[in-house]
């Protein structure tokens, strides 16, 4: 599949996939940033990009920056809808308890590529049964 990306900065570095049969994208910043702990900071990739029709960006953290240095995206996972044409900007939050530094250039995220379905949701007087039935949160199993 072919994605068209805009380079909107100088500096900016198009989204790359680390091995063969990666399923997400690096997304890199565009500019350094510190994060203190606790804190959000928007930062810039300086790419904006093209989905094809029927797909959508899902932006994830890059695990190893999660786990290491205690930095993911604030919204857990973040949605580039495909008629979206501005920048892509990552919001990334400091769950730990001391400052990091991002530089331009790094690594900040990951973009999977996916396709999706449009519901048409229609109001019903009642809906099939399950097995599960109303069950949720934790009533599948421990």
């Amino acid at each position: 599949m072919k994605v068209n990306v805009r380079k909107l900065r100088e500096n900016a570095i198009l989204p790359a996939y680390g091995s063969a049969f990666a399923a997400g994208a690096d997304l890199y910043t565009a500019e350094g940033a510190e994060i203190p702990a606790g804190e959000t900071r928007f930062l810039h990739t300086g790419i904006a990009i093209e989905l094809p029709a029927g797909t959508v960006g899902l932006i994830y953290a890059r695990s190893g920056m999660a786990c290491k240095q205690d930095l993911a995206p604030a919204n857990k996972v973040g949605v580039i809808d495909c008629d979206y044409r501005g920048e892509i900007v990552v919001a990334l939050h400091n769950h730990g308890r001391e400052a990091r530094t991002v530089a331009a250039g790094d690594r900040i995220a990951q973009l999977v590529v996916a396709p999706y379905y449009v519901a048409e949701f229609e109001e019903a007087e009642t809906l099939s049964d399950t097995v599960r039935g109303v069950g949720g949160f934790g009533s599948t199993g421990k």
